[in-house]
């Protein structure tokens, strides 16, 4: 059955859940039975203003609604789900495989260093892996991508960049390699509205440690305030300064989490002129002092680096 208009689909923040990104990281990783199970295997269509998922079903079956087209599927397959695209699953209760989940500045930034095989993210789309030696590559870096993300070691960061680019390539070229060419799902027309938004997030991305107001931004797109406040709620469920604050607030808890700047330094190179402001905006938004988010990381972190078999 098709999904009702775009308007009355909700908009979550991760795969079915409307709660904050989770994690300083600008990667997410976990198995599909991990998330699939608590909702009982099934996840109801909606969209994700700035998120992007990666798929990968390694065995079992999928009742995938993409862009309002429905597939009945049977791993081993991948799964492109970009930014703003209407998605929903019902997966089978032996279903095997994993979902990576990328936040927008790190889509971003692999659709300009990628350039043309970057666009492999862009397209809401799926391939069946029935070429064994595709499917083993794609599984081969999804587990490590699982592996890395889950265990911290020196390094963690740019090997699981490195590791998604080279995801990003694999799809890219099952992309260039099908047949036919006739795009697989329903809406691939896009209102202007998600261009707006798409340039919106672009110039967030570009400009944040700036903290541009709303009206300067606003007027970079040829809009009023209250136009492109009336499209951010309409697409993203979210005002553009609550954008705008939550991908200072991501940068943030990445400054915390993986710097030894202090909490003056990280407020300086956020745009912040008194550490006391950012020390208020951050405990509004997570309900901790930018210290106690600190010190709760590395309690967190502690045992993991030195759990047996882990990299210390």
């Amino acid at each position: 059955m098709p999904t009702p208009p775009t308007a009355s689909v909700p908009v979550f923040k991760l795969y079915g859940e409307t709660r904050h990104w989770p994690t300083p990281d600008l990667l997410h990783c976990e198995s599909i039975p991990e998330r699939s199970r608590l909702h009982d295997w099934h996840i109801r269509p909606h969209r994700h203003a700035d998120l992007v998922h990666v798929l990968h079903v390694a065995s079992g079956c999928v009742a995938l609604e993409l862009e309002g087209t429905p597939h009945r599927l049977e791993g081993p397959l991948a799964i492109v789900v970009p930014a703003m695209a209407i998605h929903g699953f019902r997966f089978s209760e032996d279903i095997e495989g994993h979902i990576v989940t990328l936040a927008q500045p790190l889509a971003e930034h692999l659709a300009h260093s990628l350039a043309e095989q970057g666009k492999a993210l862009a397209r809401a789309d799926f391939h069946m892996l029935d070429r064994p030696d595709a499917a083993r590559r794609i599984a081969t870096l999804v587990g490590q991508i699982d592996e890395e993300y889950r265990q911290p070691a020196p390094g963690r960061t740019s090997l699981l960049e490195a590791l998604i680019q080279a995801l990003v390539v694999e799809l890219s070229r099952l992309d260039t390699s099908r047949d036919e060419r006739t795009p697989r799902s329903g809406r691939q027309q896009r209102h202007k509205g998600y261009e707006h938004l798409a340039s919106l997030q672009a110039l967030i991305e570009a400009q944040y440690r700036q903290q541009p107001s709303v009206e300067s931004l606003a007027g970079q797109l040829g809009m009023t305030s209250a136009h492109l406040n009336t499209l951010c709620r309409r697409l993203a469920d979210r005002s553009a300064l609550q954008l705008l604050h939550e991908r200072l607030l991501l940068e943030a808890k990445r400054q915390l989490t993986y710097t030894n700047m202090t909490i003056g330094q990280v407020a300086d190179a956020l745009g912040f002129s008194e550490p006391a402001y950012f020390t208020r905006f951050f405990k509004r938004n997570t309900g901790l002092s930018p210290r106690d988010f600190r010190l709760r990381q590395l309690a967190t972190e502690a045992p993991e680096r030195h759990a047996p078999g882990q990299a210390s």
